[in-house]
């Protein structure tokens, strides 16, 4: 196998937002991507990166990634939030994942992150156990919270929030 990780180019961004949208597919959400090409190329390339991506390419072929931007722990302090990792279904199994993550997971040691965090699915059961067998925690007792733009808005018009 002829795998290359890098780090991802102007040009990647559209086959960035196919894996994108094809782990959104895999997560039951295929209507949630807003995103687009140009949102991605103009918050991963513009004067203030908001994101960094790592791609796996097989024979010129985009076929993962890893998407990620520093956040802040007031706990640990610099720390590292994985967004998004997604190898295509056809080449699943193949360790390509693991190669995406051991890259991420090395960039956040080499440049000393105290943490990395990120979401799993409670159903995904085959990631849950790969990241426990890393060494990672998988916390039951913590609970994903959002708000989501339309329901900002409204936040915003309907309280005094000054």
């Amino acid at each position: 196998m002829n795998l290359k990780l890098r780090n991802a180019k102007r040009t990647d961004m559209g086959s960035v937002l196919k894996l994108i949208k094809e782990l959104a597919l895999f997560e039951k959400e295929p209507e949630a991507v807003e995103i687009t090409k140009e949102t991605l190329l103009e918050d991963g390339f513009g004067e203030k990166p908001k994101f960094q991506v790592f791609v796996a390419e097989l024979n010129e072929e985009i076929i993962g990634m890893a998407l990620f931007y520093p956040r802040y722990s007031t706990w640990k302090g610099k720390a590292l939030h994985l967004e998004d990792l997604i190898v295509q279904k056809k080449h699943r199994g193949k360790g390509i994942g693991n190669a995406l993550y051991t890259k991420v997971l090395k960039y956040a040691y080499d440049f000393d992150f105290k943490r990395v965090a990120w979401e799993v699915l409670d159903w995904n059961k085959v990631a849950i156990d790969y990241y426990i067998s890393t060494g990672a925690v998988v916390f039951d007792d913590w609970r994903v919270a959002q708000i989501n733009e339309k329901a900002l808005k409204s936040f915003v018009n309907n309280y005094n929030t000054k």
